[in-house]
C-alpha cells in the first residue's frame, strides 16, 4: 500500500518565534535544554533549521513562551 501523500509543515516561522521569545527572556538554550531536558542542539535545529519537534516539545515551547497561533495555518 503506497503511503498517503501528506504535505510537511515548514516549522522555520515557529523556530523564529521560540527563538525569538527565548533571547526576549534572556535564556541561553543550554538553561532552557537542562530544564526541558532537551540538547542545546536539538533546540538549535528546531529555531534555525526548522526541525519538526516531537509533539511533547512543541507543546512544552508553545506554553514556555506564550507562542500565538497566528503562527499556524488553519
Amino acid at each position: 500500500m503506497a503511503k498517503r501523500p501528506v504535505p510537511r509543515y515548514d516549522f522555520k516561522a515557529f523556530g523564529a518565534a521560540i527563538k525569538a521569545a527565548r533571547e526576549g527572556c534572556k535564556e541561553s538554550r543550554k538553561k532552557v535544554g537542562d530544564e526541558m531536558f532537551i540538547s542545546p542542539r536539538y533546540l538549535a535545529n528546531i529555531e534555525n533549521k526548522g526541525q519538526h519537534p516531537s509533539l511533547q516539545i512543541f507543546f512544552e515551547l508553545i506554553q514556555r513562551y506564550h507562542i500565538q497561533s497566528g503562527l499556524f495555518p488553519a
